[in-house]
């Protein structure tokens, strides 16, 4: 059996230096060469997996087909690689810890003392060399969170130690580290990067090669410092500048043979690369033929003083990639909800826009301020895409402004509501009931049958898709028949017809109003987009002209 390979991804300096960014960018110029490339995410978090964490300070949930919910690096790698990924390739602290314990419980380890070093560190290894046979890779990019120095990661990089001694031949360690230029002082600076490496080194790991993230191109100044005091050749130094697309990451690695000197210390044999895609990406990004204004009115903005956008990185995503793919330059705000709920004259600037995603979320705030945008939308005809509780909140309006009931909501925020045309999946009473918050919605990928002449059906052109979910709450099956009545289409459901996944108006009375009960952010891709995101564009587009 053919040796796989493995490479580690660490950070050094601090944290949000794009390792992220860096795994994926590899694992697509590691594809162009013609091999099978998978991605994984080790995450130090104590949490089993990313579902109950915060979107404000962790930023958005990414949940795959499997239903797991991980990190949103696990939704740049299946946008860069082009795959689905499974369960197996996230991991956190959290979850580690707990297959042990279980391990340990079910006499796993037949009687011996279970300690934190080795054992942690060899279920880290089984985990990986597992998710790399499971997806026959030919090379395996593991990403380890956090930054070089810290407490919560060191057991990762001692498994990263242990797999590189076990497998000297087959193992690489590539650092993504910092290098600040100081305001007052206008140099470049190197020695944050040669501390971390040397912290690095305390941990027993070498790196094979520095990717020197900066504002600036990294001078041969600075790259013969890195080389001289890192321990490290001056081609294993590569320079990534700040740039105004992710997209172009995997083209800049490609200028100093990146691929090429990762596959020759990995020993094997490659082919012409292939990158003619992300070229004409590229291309389109930098050389648009016009704009398209996009507002997405959320509530998971604000963190401290500072807008977290990541919050809702694939929607954000989603929009740019259909906007590519429509030959403009996409052009996002990000809007507060509860702005309209304080202020309702401000529902006025909605006109400037050429269209407004109202994407998912939890909770009672700021929906009021959703339901008010969401009829302005309607009635004045601006495109609009809902998102999950986006989806919930158009048809709760609907249901006030169209059939007059004037107290409809969803049981998730008013339990006693006198038409909860949104209500709570029967399975899912029980859990809240007993406190069961983690891993308990409807997640995961499911199937949905589209009306056929629908805008959704003419999107996907097909008649059944699978698209990811994660709520709790769904259409009351009591309301249908009354919101079909007064003209809101159901051009989605689940199989067996009992579950609303995509609502619509017709073309002929609105341009562009869809909502989806699913996320259909999750599945984007950078190179062709998502039908829904593109339909959305195109119609924005269309209204302009």
């Amino acid at each position: 059996m053919k040796n796989r390979k493995y490479i580690f991804v660490v950070g050094g300096v601090m944290s949000g230096v794009g390792k992220g960014v860096t795994t994926s960018a590899v694992g697509a110029i590691l594809k162009a060469r013609g091999f099978h490339v998978t991605a994984l995410k080790i995450d130090p978090y104590i949490n089993v997996d990313a579902g109950t964490m915060n979107p404000t300070e962790h930023g958005e949930v990414f949940v795959l087909d499997s239903g797991l919910e991980t990190d949103q690096d696990m939704g740049n790698y299946e946008r860069f690689l082009n795959v689905t990924l499974p369960s197996e390739n996230y991991m956190t602290t959290g979850s580690v810890y707990e297959s042990v314990i279980h391990k340990e419980r079910d006499l796993k380890y037949k009687g011996k003392c279970v300690e934190v070093v080795p054992h942690i560190p060899l279920e880290v290894i089984e985990r990986i060399e597992k998710a790399s046979e499971k997806a026959k890779a030919d090379i395996s990019i593991i990403e380890i969170g956090g930054t070089v120095g810290e407490y919560q990661n060191i057991l990762f990089l001692e498994a990263a130690r242990m797999m590189r001694i076990k497998h000297p031949d087959d193992v690489l360690i590539i650092m993504v580290s910092y290098l600040p230029i100081p305001s007052k002082i206008g140099e470049m600076k190197t020695k944050p990067t040669q501390y971390a490496v040397r912290t690095l080194n305390g941990a027993g790991i070498q790196p094979d090669f520095i990717i020197a993230r900066s504002e600036t191109f990294l001078d041969q100044r600075r790259k013969e410092k890195i080389a001289m005091f890192c321990n490290i050749p001056e081609r294993d130094v590569i320079s990534a500048p700040d740039i105004d697309s992710i997209y172009e990451v995997p083209i800049n690695f490609e200028r100093d043979d990146l691929s090429r000197l990762i596959l020759k210390k990995l020993g094997l044999k490659y082919d012409k690369t292939d990158l003619s895609g992300w070229y004409d990406l590229v291309e389109k990004i930098k050389h648009p033929k016009g704009t398209a204004r996009i507002g997405i009115v959320g509530k998971y903005f604000g963190t401290g003083d500072f807008v977290l956008s990541d919050a809702y990185i694939s929607v954000i995503e989603a929009v740019k990639h259909a906007a590519y793919h429509n030959h403009v330059k996409p052009k996002i705000d990000w809007i507060s909800s509860e702005t309209y709920e304080k202020n309702p004259e401000k529902l006025e600037e909605l006109r400037g826009y050429d269209g407004i995603v109202i994407p998912g979320g939890f909770g009672s705030r700021g929906i009021e301020g959703k339901i008010l945008a969401i009829e302005f939308l309607r009635k004045n005809k601006i495109p609009f895409l809902g998102l999950c509780y986006g989806m919930q909140l158009a048809v709760i309006e609907y249901a006030r402004n169209v059939l007059d009931l004037k107290d409809a909501n969803t049981t998730e925020v008013d339990r006693k509501t006198g038409n909860p045309v949104i209500d709570i999946m029967p399975e899912q009473k029980k859990n809240l009931e007993d406190g069961n918050y983690g891993a308990t919605m409807r997640l995961g990928a499911y199937s949905a049958v589209l009306q056929k002449g629908s805008i959704a059906n003419k999107a996907y052109r097909a008649t059944k898709i699978s698209e990811r979910h994660r709520h709790r709450w769904e259409v009351n099956p009591e309301y249908i028949q009354r919101l079909e009545k007064a003209g809101l289409v159901f051009s989605g459901k689940s199989p067996d017809g009992k579950l609303m996944e995509i609502t619509e108006l017709p073309t002929s009375i609105h341009p562009f109003f869809v909502s989806t009960q699913f996320h259909p952010e999750l599945k984007t891709n950078p190179l062709k987009g998502h039908p829904l995101f593109n339909e959305f564009i195109k119609a924005g587009q269309k209204l302009k002209k």
